[in-house]
């Protein structure tokens, strides 16, 4: 098999988003969120299964073991291997980077990557004291696993300071400011929503009930219809106690569940191609100024890429918080016009692992409907670090 230089992508899919704990899909595993998307993105893509040679699963809150292996086993897709893959908010995007650097390597000719996450469902670790969110029950207390090593100014377990109080200070972003671009986000998602936009790139999705019965869900019920500046101008900010503090639940991500894969192959004339990977790039930087990543990572991928911002159609720019957001569109010079256009991960909602490839899957559809062009798919990610890639829809 030789190098190709590229690969494309041939199938995208994803859930509905789900609001965790309180939503539609709060009592649905991350694996069987998994498997319909698998199954689309296979079926989308025209190729027989035994085409694929592997499947790539990120997970960040599912508490470990091979959870790409178990869906694959349980589609009776035994001869695709799986692999599980941790980048924190970047795992999604990060998978999709492996599998299309396996084909443009020429070590496989296609491969489904993706990631999952159900935060309504995820495990709770327990570890021995001070290593707790301080939730004691006896000498043990709820426990999650850090990003990177905790400090003061950078807590392991609390981004609403290591991402966006730190941004917000460092760029000069007001409260304003913030709560603006969150309302946006909702407006936009509610929009594209009521415009049928996401229709063809979600999979409806059988969610069985209490009482019997079975609900289909097929929309994302995460973004707020009711959404106001008067609104989010009357939430509490989440730390009174630091001085200066402008973050509020209200220009935060949400805590979601979904899944999204796309199926990634060699370039060839058989298959309908919905985009080429261009390019795909990484970086770290110090974990209080994670919120910056998308600054470094953006540039990055489009030198990689040989394109330039003024080339870029469409990018998305996960909100993690509207404070990073906003700071990295301003930083980078971006028209907000051309920024998550349909909404991102303060209306939609941010299903850590899945979120990159849900990004990369809306981004596909949205410039196939505007006719094609490059996109940008970017983010922070827990612990200091940004990844982003730059696609082509022709």
């Amino acid at each position: 098999m030789a190098a190709t230089g590229k690969a494309v992508i041939v199938g995208a899919a994803r859930t509905a988003i789900g609001t965790s704990r309180r939503g539609t899909l709060a009592n649905v595993p991350a694996i069987e969120l998994a498997k319909p998307v698998v199954s689309a993105a296979i079926e989308r893509s025209g190729l027989d299964p035994a085409e694929f040679d592997d499947l790539v699963l990120a997970e960040v809150l599912q508490g470990g073991g091979d959870s790409a292996r178990y869906v694959a086993v349980d589609l009776g897709l035994t001869t695709i291997p799986g692999m599980a893959l941790n980048r924190q908010c970047a795992s999604g995007l990060t998978a999709i980077a492996v599998g299309a650097g396996q084909i443009a390597a020429g070590m496989s000719s296609a491969v489904l990557a993706g990631g999952m996450e159900s935060c309504s469902t995820s495990p709770r670790f327990r570890k021995r004291k001070p290593y707790s969110s301080g939730k004691a029950d006896g000498d043990y207390a709820d426990w999650v696993p850090l990003s990177h090593p905790p400090t003061d100014d950078a807590p392991a377990l609390d981004m609403s300071i290591t991402v966006a109080h730190n941004c917000a200070v460092q760029y000069g972003i007001t409260r304003q400011d913030q709560d603006a671009w969150a309302l946006r986000s909702h407006q936009r998602a509610v929009k594209a929503i009521d415009a049928g936009s996401f229709v063809d790139e979600i999979v409806a999705i059988d969610v069985p009930q209490e009482d019997g019965s079975v609900i289909t869900f097929a929309e994302d019920e995460h973004p707020r219809r009711d959404s106001s500046m008067q609104t989010l101008a009357g939430l509490k900010v989440l730390h009174p106690e630091i001085d200066g503090f402008t973050v509020t639940a209200g220009n935060s991500s949400g805590i979601n569940d979904a899944a999204a894969v796309v199926a990634l192959a060699a370039p060839s004339t058989r298959r309908e191609v919905l985009a080429t990977v261009l390019s795909w790039a990484q970086v770290g930087m110090a974990p209080d100024r994670t919120g910056s990543g998308p600054i470094g990572a953006i540039p990055k991928a489009l030198e990689l890429a040989g394109r330039k911002l003024q080339d870029v159609a469409l990018f998305e720019i996960n909100e993690a918080f509207a404070a990073q957001a906003v700071a990295c569109s301003r930083e980078l010079g971006l028209d907000e016009e051309l920024v998550n256009v349909y909404g991102s991960g303060i209306s939609l909602g941010h299903p850590i692992a899945a979120t990159g490839a849900r990004m990369v899957t809306s981004a596909i559809y949205e410039l196939r409907r505007r006719g094609g062009g490059i996109g940008v798919v970017s983010m922070c990610a827990g612990g200091g670090m940004g990844a982003a890639m730059v696609i082509e829809v022709l």
